[in-house]
């Protein structure tokens, strides 16, 4: 489907997620073998990726894949703060992060957060969350956690967007 010419985000998806497959298939049938080609994003020229546990942002084509966004980092901000500051704080991360790759929050299309204390948490998180997404918000998933190594860590937060 289209608005205004534009894409949606879910055509986009799946798009890419049948390009990608289709390539695999095509190379599988050629007798070669397919590796998705994958791009760490965010490293300091000269930075190796030795020793590197896990990478914050990974693209594969025109798909951006972000994992691992807190809401608080004491070398970031000395108080922790309650959900809507910590999803303030994440979602404002994963912008810079987004507009470094080349991207946008307009092209988010898929965000997963784990929330501690869901009760008390899911609305005060929701309320900052949709100033983010005013309009077409992306898919979600939000599911509870117990329990972060930071104890007053509320959140995490994971993303798949894309970029042109």
């Amino acid at each position: 489907m289209t608005k205004n010419g534009v894409k949606s985000r879910r055509g986009l998806l799946a798009a890419g997620v049948l390009g990608v497959a289709g390539a695999g298939v095509a190379k599988a049938q050629a007798g070669e073998s397919w590796k998705p080609k994958k791009q760490i994003i965010g490293l300091k020229p000269g930075q190796s990726t030795k020793g590197m546990l896990l990478s914050g942002c990974i693209r594969s084509g025109h798909l951006l894949f972000f994992a691992g966004i807190g809401g608080w980092y004491p070398e970031r901000r000395k108080e922790p703060g309650d959900v809507k500051v910590q999803i303030r704080s994440a979602l404002e991360s994963l912008q810079t992060r987004l507009q470094q790759a080349g991207s946008s929050m307009s092209n988010v299309l898929k965000i997963t957060i784990a929330l501690s204390d869901m009760p008390s948490n899911f609305a005060p998180m929701n309320e900052v969350y949709k100033e983010f997404f005013p309009e077409e918000p992306p898919v979600r998933s939000v599911f509870p956690a117990s329990t972060y190594h930071r104890k007053e860590q509320l959140l995490q937060m994971d993303a798949i967007a894309y970029v042109d």
